[in-house]
């Protein structure tokens, strides 16, 4: 998934929250849900071993970029033993085109090391196990069970961390805290879904430098939506 901003840079600018009612939470959701209904992974994938190498290399570089290199490791690798065959010299080749290539490839073998002798050469449908994996922390586990799985879920990536501290659907100053707010705001048959639609509004409308207040679908329930211009200038006239 697309890096906009570390978390720390974001949890360090000031926003005016305005307190935010369960029901302005629903009206958030639904407005959410509605524009961004159906809303699936860019990540092209075919299988949970396709999917975690490739949340893994998604650290730090775009969604485009991962499956360019993706396509070309999947075409050589079919499973965790053909990666541990490649070895790390070539599985450093075959992604440098991937942002951090060297400290992903060393801990893709070493996950597919521990996939091969702990786990049988599958990925693992659990949630622990799956953090056990070197490279693989809260938010990649999280897309994996969710997306892979099907399991209930919220991945907290920059994008889900931004939307939810700017829509005050959660607040805080960790991916962990906002993860456990989300579970608590948002009903859990749509946990998975809402991730996509925390994502896809980070990409397209609310963006972490210049957000897009002025066609922003939530403007009117998001506490730190921007004033339009024009308004703006009516309540400097009114004054």
């Amino acid at each position: 998934m697309d890096w906009a901003l570390p978390f720390a840079i974001f949890a360090e600018q000031e926003v005016d929250f305005m307190r935010v009612t369960k029901k302005i939470r629903d009206e958030q959701l639904a407005i959410l849900e509605e524009t961004y209904r159906g809303a699936k992974p860019e990540l092209i994938f075919r299988n949970p071993f396709e999917l975690l190498i490739a949340v893994i290399l998604s650290a730090q570089c775009t969604d485009k970029r991962v499956n360019v290199t993706t396509k070309r490791l999947f075409a050589k690798v079919k499973s965790p033993e053909d990666i541990v065959a490649m070895g790390l010299p070539t599985l450093e080749n075959e992604i440098r085109d991937c942002g951090l290539f060297r400290n992903k490839a060393k801990n893709i073998l070493a996950a597919c090391q521990m996939l091969c002798t702990e786990f049988g050469g599958e990925v693992p449908d659990d949630f622990e196990a799956l953090q056990r994996l070197p490279g693989v922390g809260r938010k990649t586990a999280n897309v994996v069970m969710s997306v892979a799985f099907h399991h209930p879920a919220i991945a907290v990536d920059t994008h889900v961390f931004r939307i939810a501290n700017r829509l005050q659907l959660a607040t805080g100053s960790t991916p962990l805290a906002v993860e456990q707010g989300l579970m608590k705001n948002i009903p859990k048959e749509k946990w998975s879904d809402a991730h996509h639609w925390l994502i896809w509004h980070g990409r397209k409308i609310c963006k972490a430098r210049k957000p897009a207040c002025d066609i922003c679908p939530l403007a009117p329930v998001c506490p730190s939506a921007e004033p339009l211009a024009g308004q703006e200038s009516s309540k400097g006239a009114e004054k």
